[in-house]
């Protein structure tokens, strides 16, 4: 009902049925207006009006009597899809199987029910929600750190006060339940304003970068912002659950505190030591389940994997600190501020592996960011390389659903194989197909496969191609259609056949055996492609039309002068010599194609370079805190080095001594932590949700850059937090046990 036209107060009578009149959605009189249309058809154009509208809502939309469309475009005859309403009480299922049994069902036709398209569109953003979702948990584990190193500092701030309520009858339960709750209130206001704002961030990134957070895929449009009542519970919940995790251990601290020794100021403050099997167990384990395959479709043994590294890195850090530092030791031996600073970091390593935790969470997590963007970005610029190796390239119409009407015919194609500055020139036909009804259509890509002058095959293959037998019409696909649909290299792919048909004529159609003879990457489909030689297709469907153009121009040819050149002949082929048929063609070089994709890959994944510096920035934030409680367990450790004969500066530097050997245990734990996830995130996850695969890069200028930049800040925030160590109130710390 809502395709019925409504024509307007001044519309004639039979317009529902005219081939010249269009009935518009509000969306679509909203970009266009009401006034006289054109629609695009090769390189002509079809006058239309609009004489009414429809109540159709989502984007602009335009509405014809179907006959009326196949006079307009003269395609008599021609049906794309047909809607079925079954009376009431027949069993769907039960109907459908019937149709598809009976004689006249057309070979290649899908049935679905009207679900399937948006369950399609559904699948084509999934991976990307359910990665962004997974960082938003990372998020919630890196908190978690920071919420540890807060009240660490708290607990060592008020371990008197624990130890006088102890004295007073708090038992070593109610006071590890005191800090739990302390905790939870701190989660639970936490998450409160972290929802807020970060239903005020969506809002604003809607706004300012759009669904595709700056990809460009849906320019123009702002999608309303989509608020669960639901998943904000959810993700509240995990806060607080965060928030009781990261507490978990200063709990157990003000659980153990002796309550007489720590009133005098004798009281200690650290970890219980770990077992380096676990974190061994933990590695091990995450290793192992980076091998399990994907569970419906999503890398989720490929996420714990990453969980798991990164918990048994972190577990292995007491370990790790205490045989480095042993080997560091005996050569700092003779020199007093470099000894005080390693014995202290290596006599007391759980503190040291807690302190640099965070620091090595939250690097990790950059280092393994950065490496996948690098290693993507790098398998990008390449495949554009190889994708674009012309000079000039043209088309008519810059959406892919208009690739039915906006096309060039032959006359056209030979026509600019004879243009002033023109060498030669390939013509590429793309079309979707529907293999599947449950999966979104596959991209068929139709184009002379071997280059006229080398031979060889333009396309990035993955592996080497495969003889094509006999009788048999090769194909290449890209890798999401082996994960998707099975197609391996060296066999056949019968689906294809039967969604080829529709396409053919009826009085020239044949079987064809469609073999798969290699394996091709494709970084702009997600859900497949197929790449079959020109003349195969033309001769199975009779189909000679195009939608891109690639030149090779001479070496004396003026850019220019090519493109307008190319303009003269689609309006003298067209009959319009007022320029309207060459205003419909759109020019790109390769250098302005490869620089606008990596500058859409550049924004799209702008995001993760600032998620890098807040998962540093809570690190860092983490060594300050864990350094001032330090500080304020050892005054009485300063005052005493002071009464020894240290200055304030030799003090000072011990601790920032301390911060540099501590944050470069980290940087260095986080950098190879880092590359363990980078390759997981790589070779696994990426292939599991993307279905593409990538060469790893690493690189190493800006890792060290961002380990030197953890130590640098590590050291100078030790070297800070300590300054109040150094002070007169240190000294008189001492007198406390007087």
């Amino acid at each position: 009902p809502d395709l019925m036209p409504w024509p307007d107060t001044q519309a004639r009578r039979l317009d529902l049925f005219a081939p010249d009149a269009v009935f518009l959605n509000e969306a679509a009189r909203r970009a266009l207006g009401s006034g006289p249309l054109q629609l695009q058809q090769g390189l002509q154009l079809k006058s239309v009006r609009v004489a009414g509208s429809v109540q159709a809502t989502g984007p602009p939309l335009a509405v014809m009597d179907i006959a009326a469309v196949q006079d307009l475009f003269e395609r008599q005859a021609e049906i794309s899809r047909i809607d079925v309403r079954l009376g009431s009480g027949v069993d769907r299922d039960a109907w459908a199987r019937a149709l598809r049994t009976t004689p006249d069902w057309p070979a290649g036709a899908t049935l679905a029910p009207p679900g399937d398209p948006a369950q399609r569109m559904g699948k084509l953003s999934r991976a990307y929600r359910v990665n962004l979702t997974v960082l938003a948990l990372v998020a919630l584990f890196t908190g978690g750190f920071l919420v540890f190193s807060v009240l660490a500092l708290s607990v060592t701030r008020r371990a008197q006060q624990f130890a006088l309520l102890g004295v007073l009858g708090l038992t070593s339960t109610q006071r590890m339940w005191l800090v739990l709750w302390e905790a939870a209130a701190l989660g639970a206001v936490g998450s409160a304003l972290g929802i807020a704002l970060g239903t005020a961030l969506a809002t604003l990134a809607l706004h300012l970068l759009g669904g595709d957070l700056g990809g460009g895929f849906f320019a123009g449009s702002t999608p309303a912002l989509q608020w669960s009542a639901g998943a904000a519970l959810v993700f509240g919940a995990l806060g607080v659950a965060a928030a009781l995790a990261g507490a978990w251990w200063p709990a157990r601290l003000a659980r153990e505190l002796p309550a007489a020794q720590t009133l005098k100021g004798l009281g200690a403050l650290d970890a219980h030591a770990s077992h380096p099997l676990l974190g061994a167990t933990l590695l091990a384990s995450g290793a192992a389940m980076a091998l399990v395959p994907p569970l419906w479709d999503i890398p989720i043994a490929a996420y714990a994997s990453v969980a798991l590294l990164l918990v048994g890195g972190i577990t292995s850090l007491p370990w790790m600190v205490g045989v480095v530092l042993d080997q560091v030791a005996p050569r700092v031996g003779n020199h007093a501020l470099p000894l005080l600073a390693v014995e202290r970091a290596r006599r007391v390593r759980q503190s040291a592996a807690v302190a640099i935790s965070g620091v090595v969470a939250s690097l990790s997590l950059a280092v393994a960011l950065t490496v996948m963007v690098a290693s993507f970005r790098n398998s990008v610029t390449q495949w554009l390389d190889a994708v674009l190796p012309a000079a000039l390239y043209v088309r008519t119409a810059s959406s892919g659903s208009a690739n039915d009407t906006a096309y060039f015919d032959p006359a056209f194609v030979q026509a600019a194989a004879r243009a002033p500055g023109v060498e030669r020139l390939t013509a590429q036909r793309t079309l979707p197909m529907v293999l599947d009804a449950a999966q979104p259509a596959v991209t068929l890509i139709v184009r002379p496969l071997h280059d006229a002058q080398s031979g060889a095959l333009g396309l990035p293959l993955v592996a080497d191609a495969l003889p094509v037998p006999p009788g048999h019409i090769g194909i290449y696909v890209s890798e999401a259609m082996v994960d998707l649909y099975g197609a391996r290299p060296g066999s056949v792919f019968p689906a294809l056949y039967k969604a080829f048909m529709p396409l053919a004529p009826v009085d020239t159609a044949q079987p064809a055996m469609f073999f798969v003879a290699g394996v091709w990457r494709d970084y702009a489909r997600q859900f497949g492609t197929i790449a079959m030689e020109q003349t195969d297709f033309a001769r199975l469907s009779q189909d000679r039309r195009v939608n891109d153009i690639a030149f090779w121009l001479t070496p004396s040819a003026d850019l220019a002068a090519v493109r307008d050149e190319l303009r003269q002949i689609a309006n003298r082929l067209s009959h319009t010599p007022g320029g309207e048929a060459g205003a419909l063609l759109e020019f790109g070089s390769a250098a302005e194609i490869r620089a606008t994709s990596l500058r859409i890959f550049d924004r799209s994944f702008a995001v993760t370079y600032w998620l890098q510096a807040v998962a540093i920035g809570i690190g860092l934030f983490g060594v300050a805190a864990s350094f001032s409680a330090q500080v304020l367990a050892r005054r009485k450790e300063f005052g005493l080095l002071v009464h020894l004969g240290l200055t304030r500066r030799q003090i000072l530097l011990v601790i920032a001594g301390e911060g540099a050997a501590w944050t470069t245990l980290g940087a260095l734990a986080g950098i190879c932590l880092g590359l363990a996830v980078a390759v997981v995130l790589v070779h696994v996850v990426n292939p599991q949700s993307f279905h593409w695969t990538m060469e790893l890069a690493l690189p190493w200028l800006r890792l060290l850059a961002l380990g030197g930049a953890v130590v640098l800040a590590g050291t100078l925030t030790a070297w800070l937090t300590g300054r109040a160590a150094a002070s007169r109130d240190a000294v008189l710390a001492v007198k406390e046990d007087w």
